[in-house]
């Protein structure tokens, strides 16, 4: 059992769990992506979410030729669904961009290094991994964010683990020693009355074998990302002990966008244009997630069934993308909470180091 208590929550669990079980099997892989007439979305001002506004017939490009920008991502992660759809629904042609997209695989040091030195304009990621760099100076802003969800800790059906409690004195299998995942859930451990660096061991395993190495008796539990994590459950030997949607994280966003300094110093319209296209990419996923599941379908990783990419839509709250000051209340939550858990200096003030790295763009 989960220790989840809100109840929209729970709600998408039990359709994540229901709509994984059914769809016919849709081999993946990189083919010639389509684009799709797109209903006009508007992000109203800074201090609202953005809302979906459908109007008859295709969507016109902005007028005038289209800004050329590059943006990095990840393309084996079914949460940037939104920038897929942002590509082929035209969001990102409505504000004035031709967006290059360029699959990144570095470390995330190597991918702020990138935007830094202008070698990328953007880049989507994940907080709990981009946090911990950009305490260090990197010349990279944030300027949305996208949704929330993505990370589960998982233990296998037949233990006896339930709780985060009840992980004391276990071994808990990651990716890597820095990966969200790890950084997540030592916060969740932590505020449930455990010392995540005593009274745990996190172990570190290569991601496509994280379940091998809880079946080999290696560690007892494992923390990571979808799709891994999502798929690991299909077969009912693995259950969900937490999640980066449980609790008071029902509501916190996960993944944010980042774009050089000197974008921001330069050309702030093109930021604000990659955040608005963005904000309406994710809301267009919120409401219309099988047609922003075939977006992605053409990009993502091969052995993900199109019926568990929509799934996985579904889940993420992609309706969840806050801006302005509610970003950066969020942001200097994590930065108090990586300093709970000993990842971010003691000197560092949460407040100061969100003002810091969020840049304004929308207002």
């Amino acid at each position: 059992m989960t220790d989840r208590k809100n109840t929209e929550a729970g709600s998408r669990r039990s359709f994540l769990l229901a709509a994984a079980s059914v769809g016919a099997a849709a081999p993946l892989g990189l083919v010639a992506s389509k684009v799709f007439a797109t209903p006009k979305i508007i992000v109203p001002g800074l201090d609202n979410p953005p809302i979906c506004r459908t109007a008859a017939g295709d969507a016109a490009a902005a007028a005038g030729p289209l800004k050329k920008v590059t943006f990095a991502w990840n393309s084996g992660a079914p949460c940037l669904v939104g920038v897929t759809v942002a590509k082929e629904k035209g969001f990102f042609a409505q504000n004035g961009l031709d967006v290059e997209l360029i699959n990144y695989a570095g470390s995330t040091d190597q991918l702020l290094e990138t935007l830094a030195t202008g070698k990328a304009d953007a880049a989507g990621g994940m907080a709990l991994r981009w946090l911990k760099p950009m305490e260090q100076g990197f010349d990279v802003k944030i300027i949305a964010s996208t949704h929330g969800g993505c990370l589960r800790l998982l233990a296998p059906t037949n233990s006896d683990i339930k709780t985060l409690k009840d992980l004391k004195g276990k071994t808990i299998a990651v990716s890597d020693m820095n990966s969200p995942g790890k950084n997540f859930f030592s916060i969740r451990l932590k505020k449930a009355g455990l010392d995540p660096n005593t009274d745990v061991e996190f172990k570190q395993f290569p991601a496509p074998l994280l379940r091998v190495s809880v079946e080999k008796g290696e560690a007892h539990a494992l923390a990571d990302q979808d799709p891994l994590t999502f798929l690991y459950q299909k077969d009912g030997a693995f259950r969900e002990v937490s999640s980066n949607l449980a609790d008071e994280y029902a509501n916190r966003a996960c993944c944010i966008v980042g774009v050089r300094g000197s974008l921001i110093r330069d050309d702030k319209p093109t930021a604000a244009a990659i955040a608005r296209a963005l904000l309406q990419a994710a809301e267009f996923v919120a409401n219309h997630p099988e047609e922003a599941a075939a977006t992605y379908a053409p990009y993502g990783p091969g052995k993900v069934e199109l019926a568990d990419l929509v799934a996985l839509a579904k889940y993420h709250t992609h309706h969840h993308h806050p801006v302005g000051a509610d970003l950066k209340k969020e942001l200097a939550e994590y930065a108090e909470e990586l300093k709970l858990i000993s990842i971010f200096k003691p000197s560092t003030d949460p407040t100061k180091f969100a003002e810091r790295i969020y840049a304004d763009v929308l207002s």
